[in-house]
């Protein structure tokens, strides 16, 4: 045999009843370096393997007792990482099936040479490693292309991963439609990840963030010598989008000549690079998102209507934080988890009051805002507790009021503990009144501070169930 002795190396386990076989067998072996365990027959071979965990078997066909193929049959059921080789002196083509059928990888016949045994070793190491990076490899995709976890248990925000849950394994075209920071990309991002296209590029665009100049070729792409500075060929979004996913953020921003374009490539899915004169088809979806009215824009001239149509077959809009607030303590709880494993430090806990003022402010910046004020408080916070003064809240930027000088979050309080008066503190009921989980009632009594009052005559008739 003419391995060297390498990290090629492999544990193998010998099974064969004729001594003779098995020792010479396990000499060579071992002279390329390889770590075996002889055995005489299948029992042992069995016992053997369950000890310890063996790449390769090298299994005698007839043996007394258990033969070769049971002895394979019986590996691929509780060690199925172990290849199996059959060794036989009676070589057929109905033995080579059978011997492939009951688990094993190839057979090789006797008397074999050295050379020969080699090769299969080979092989069969070669094939091992093959799996295991194709087992590795389809951890790593099924955990890239799992969609984002979108935080969040209030009936508003259920809706839209209902939402995108019934989308996303389509082609359609989708709007998405908010305020600025209460994530519309994380939505795009796990519309793409829940689609068939997730394997596939998802290319992001923010279209109000460049001069029109510079996103028509950023979009379309461009020729060399299309314009000054321009020194080599350009793929533009549209072409790398092949395949894939096109988010265009921030589509309100498009100037009108530029919506135009945009409405032609959409419609016919192919594209002009800028001082070009032939056409590039390119299969993408399009998703786009924005903070403004489009309906508004249509009307008052700002944006084409058939645009506007051609990007709203169906229309996402993620409602702002203020209007959730029942997911502000899970989101937080969220960020500052995330944070701490950043920071390789513990999870923070929140003080309760410090919690009460995160329940009571507006959000104007909504989610990203959020997130930013834990980032801060964790930064600032003296030991592993966010108190209310490590907050960038106070008396910094004032809190919306609603209607008769009254928060939100004000008026959720009084609401959800009027439910629990009216139904005698039942959590059961009034998480069915309020339509939230039985969690989530308990979690609202503990940031609002709520209590029950209790009479001399009914205090402790009730229980919270």
């Amino acid at each position: 045999m003419s391995e060297s002795k390498d990290s090629t190396a492999s544990s193998i386990l010998v099974v064969d009843d004729e001594q003779i076989v098995r020792e010479s067998l396990g000499a060579w072996l071992r002279e390329d370096g390889h770590k075996t365990r002889l055995c005489a027959d299948g029992r042992q071979a069995l016992a053997a393997a369950r000890d310890e965990e063996f790449e390769l078997a090298l299994v005698d066909l007839k043996m007394p007792g258990m033969d070769g193929l049971e002895v394979a049959r019986r590996l691929r059921d509780f060690s199925p990482r172990t290849t199996v080789v059959v060794m036989t002196a009676f070589a057929s083509v109905d033995t080579a099936v059978l011997a492939l059928k009951e688990g094993a990888y190839d057979y090789i016949t006797k008397p074999f040479d050295p050379e020969v045994l080699s090769h299969l070793l080979r092989r069969a190491r070669e094939e091992r490693e093959l799996r295991r990076q194709n087992t590795g490899l389809r951890k790593k995709l099924a955990a890239a292309t799992q969609p984002p976890r979108i935080q969040g248990s209030s009936p508003a925000l259920q809706r839209v991963v209902e939402l995108i849950e019934n989308v996303a394994p389509g082609q359609t075209s989708v709007l998405i439609t908010g305020e600025s920071g209460v994530g519309k990309e994380l939505v795009a991002r796990a519309i793409h990840a829940g689609s068939p296209r997730a394997l596939m590029p998802l290319v992001i665009v923010n279209c109000g963030a460049l001069p029109e100049g510079t996103l028509e070729s950023e979009l379309f792409g461009h020729e060399r010598g299309a314009f000054t500075g321009a020194q080599y060929r350009h793929k533009g979004k549209f072409e790398l989008a092949d395949g894939g996913t096109l988010f265009l953020d921030e589509i309100g921003e498009v100037s009108h000549r530029m919506q135009v374009e945009m409405l032609r490539v959409l419609e016919e899915k192919r594209v002009v690079r800028m001082g070009g004169h032939t056409s590039v088809q390119a299969d993408f979806r399009v998703v786009a998102a924005t903070n403004r009215d489009l309906k508004r824009a249509v009307k008052e001239g700002h944006f084409r209507e058939d645009l506007y149509y051609r990007l709203n077959v169906f229309h996402i809009d993620v409602p702002p934080l203020r209007d959730r607030v029942g997911d502000i303590e899970e989101l937080a709880l969220h960020f500052a988890a995330r944070l701490a494993r950043q920071m390789n430090r513990a999870v923070p806990s929140i003080q309760e009051d410090a919690m009460q003022r995160l329940m009571e402010y507006d959000w104007p910046g909504n989610v990203r805002e959020l997130a930013n004020a834990i980032e801060r408080a964790m930064v600032v916070s003296r030991d592993n507790l966010i108190r209310l003064e490590d907050l960038p809240i106070d008396g910094v930027i004032r809190r919306q009021h609603a209607p008769g000088g009254r928060s939100l979050a004000a008026v959720e309080r009084d609401h959800i503990h009027t439910v629990l008066d009216e139904t005698d503190w039942n959590i059961s009921e009034a998480a069915r009144i309020l339509e939230v989980d039985r969690g989530t009632v308990y979690n609202k009594i503990r940031a609002f501070g709520l209590e029950r009052e209790r009479t001399g005559g009914t205090a402790g008739s009730g229980r919270s169930r």
